[in-house]
């Protein structure tokens, strides 16, 4: 075990200094008229659609005050670009809300009603609890910070000028609630909390029934891919399925388009019920050859567009009896990286679509054929681009529960890593996990995660809890992700407190020698490598947390290249996946390949 560096990883007795404010480039050239204009849901696509981003109002307010409450404050303080949060830089705000505070948003938007027509309000992400109101009555209500929702606002429209208003509060990781990394005491491993909405807010106009969602289940081994289409009335469907494609464009593939009038495949069933296609001289879907289906849904008088990849993943033994990750039935050793989507702008929304595609493009680039999306949900843009490129995504369920007990979590997995196995997480106190509330609003928050991300053909694991925080029940939960999605695989406790369930055998290992341990499971190093080297002029702060110092970029690149080659040798002995910390730097932690804005490529001898 190196001591040196895991002492050094405790940040033990170190002052924070103060954050140096870093932009990416995409930052640099942001249009507040113009942000992240592309249309939010590539994976069901309508002709138009009406994007709310850009400058609204806003306001903070003591919870105790009267413009606390509906209808809010009198006067606002000024202007919020929204999707931005207020402590991002790019929101122009640059401040935090606390928990005794609220947050309000107000804008207006002009708009006529259409006969037959409804208009639904999406809001892609609001962190954490919110009420939308419209025109003075309060349309929706949501908790959680992570997942999308929507409302039907036709009854409530005006017949011109609409005023909205939205109320958001946020405990951060002051209660039991779902927070990711964001911590209201940042450092090390901790980040900035952000709050209120951060991602795309928009409209679009609907038939009186219409495409609520879909479902996409590919069978590789039948060749055919199980289609059900979900409205509030069942009504017909035609499914038109198009030729495969390794170059798809969701933002120019329109329910017209020329690829749509020499079909592969045509057929009719009805809403809300299972329809299978077969699909001839099938293309598997791949990272080296990431062939989709573009497919337009009719359903009564609604249509859109989205597509499917046609992908297995599985566990197979190998002839020297070790078990092996299988994609489309072929062993694949899973090369990643550890992605928190962590911008030094924008904090968890980039301010461009483009910055979500060089971080792909840069660590495919490294070497790298998946990214372990750690502890956060990303707008659906960014699986759309790991769709289109070819980036295999291991994706976690957003944490809760009250603060992490450190010496479990930290302190003793990290001198005594084997001593984890031996201890159950069926004691829900010692895992931050007492209240049953909290225990049951995960749960609904972990189905509607599997169920709004089925159908990404690049997502290929679960996982569910990472290194003890907030876990519970984990071999019941792997079971119940399963039964939800019997189509990929469960990593059901990642680095330590192993309950002897889910697909893999999980192991975070930063400060000793990396080896394979046996086991029946698929054996993966979920996290390992962390590398640290400053870059100055291009890092949040002069702290370094890390795992092991590098003092230029050369000891950097051979250090990586060294851990690189160690983990092609274990591959050879049974080591199915590895996930190296990670893409970029994020704030105090400088162990990314890329720096924090983005700007270098520590891999890179020029830049």
């Amino acid at each position: 075990m190196n001591i040196k560096n895991a002492i050094g990883s405790l940040q033990l007795g170190k002052k924070k200094a103060d954050p140096i404010r870093l932009y990416t480039r995409w930052g640099e050239e942001l249009n507040e008229d113009r942000v992240l204009p592309e249309y939010p849901r590539p994976q069901l696509v309508r002709s138009s659609f009406m994007n709310l981003n850009g400058c609204w109002e806003y306001a903070i307010r003591p919870k105790t005050s009267v413009e606390s409450r509906y209808p809010g404050p009198v006067n606002y303080d000024g202007f919020i670009v929204v999707p931005f949060s207020p402590e991002s830089i790019l929101s122009c705000v640059d401040r935090r809300l606390s928990p005794d505070e609220v947050l309000w948003y107000h804008r207006v938007f002009t708009v006529k009603k259409r006969e037959g027509q409804r208009l639904i309000l999406h809001f892609g992400a609001v962190d954490e609890s919110c009420q939308v109101y419209l025109n003075g009555r309060c349309i929706s209500r949501h908790h959680g910070g992570y997942l999308p929702f929507e409302a039907d606002i036709t009854d409530n429209l005006a017949s011109d000028v609409n005023e909205l208003r939205v109320r958001v509060t946020d405990l951060t990781d002051s209660s039991w609630r779902s927070c990711g990394k964001q911590s209201l005491d940042p450092g090390g491993m901790y980040y900035t909390p952000q709050s209120g909405i951060w991602q795309t807010v928009w409209m679009e106009w609907v038939p009186e029934t219409y495409i609520a969602n879909i479902q996409l289940t590919p069978d590789f081994d039948a060749s055919r891919i199980c289609i059900t289409v979900r409205t509030s009335k069942e009504v017909p469907v035609e499914i038109v399925v198009a030729h495969p494609t390794d170059a798809y464009d969701a933002d120019k593939t329109s329910a017209s388009s020329h690829i749509f009038a020499d079909p592969l495949a045509v057929a009719t069933s009805l809403s809300n019920r299972k329809c299978i296609i077969d699909i001839p001289k099938m293309h598997a879907w791949t990272p080296d050859s990431p062939w989709l289906y573009p497919v337009r849904i009719t359903a009564g008088f609604d249509t859109a567009v989205s597509y499917f990849g046609m992908r297995k993943v599985s566990l197979e033994t190998d002839a020297d009896g070790k078990c092996r990750i299988c994609l489309n039935n072929e062993p694949c050793f899973m090369n990643g990286a550890l992605d928190q989507g962590y911008w030094s702008d924008g904090l968890y929304t980039p301010a461009s679509d483009e910055a979500f595609i060089y971080d792909i493009e840069q660590m495919k680039a490294a070497g790298m054929n998946m990214l372990r999306k750690h502890i956060k949900i990303e707008p659906m843009r960014w699986y759309y681009h790991c769709d289109r490129l070819g980036m295999l995504v291991w994706q976690d369920i957003v944490n809760g529960g009250t603060r992490p007990k450190t010496p479990l979590t930290l302190y003793l997995p990290t001198i005594f890593p084997a001593i984890t196995k031996h201890i159950s997480d069926r004691y829900h106190w010692l895992f931050s996990r007492s209240s049953k509330l909290g225990r049951k609003v995960w749960m609904k928050e972990m189905r509607d995660t599997v169920k709004h991300l089925y159908n990404v053909p690049s997502i290929v694991l679960w996982t569910p809890f990472n290194e003890g925080w907030g876990q519970f029940d984990a071999n019941a939960i792997a079971d119940k992700i399963k039964k939800l999605d019997p189509t990929r695989l469960v990593d059901h406790a990642s680095g330590w407190y192993d309950q002897g369930g889910g697909d893999i055998r999980s192991v975070h290992n930063y400060f000793r020698k990396l080896i394979v341990e046996k086991d029946e499971r698929a054996f993966c190093l979920t996290e390992y490598g962390g590398l640290t080297l400053l870059v100055e002029g291009h890092s949040y702060s002069p702290e370094v947390y890390g795992y092991g110092q590098c003092e230029n970029a050369e000891k950097f690149q051979k250090k990586f290249k060294d851990l690189q080659e160690t983990v092609k040798k274990l591959s050879e002995e049974g080591l199915s996946g590895a996930v190296y910390t990670q893409v970029s730097d994020v704030e105090e932690e400088v162990n990314g390949l890329l720096t924090f804005d983005r700007k270098i490529n520590k891999l890179k001898t020029e830049n």
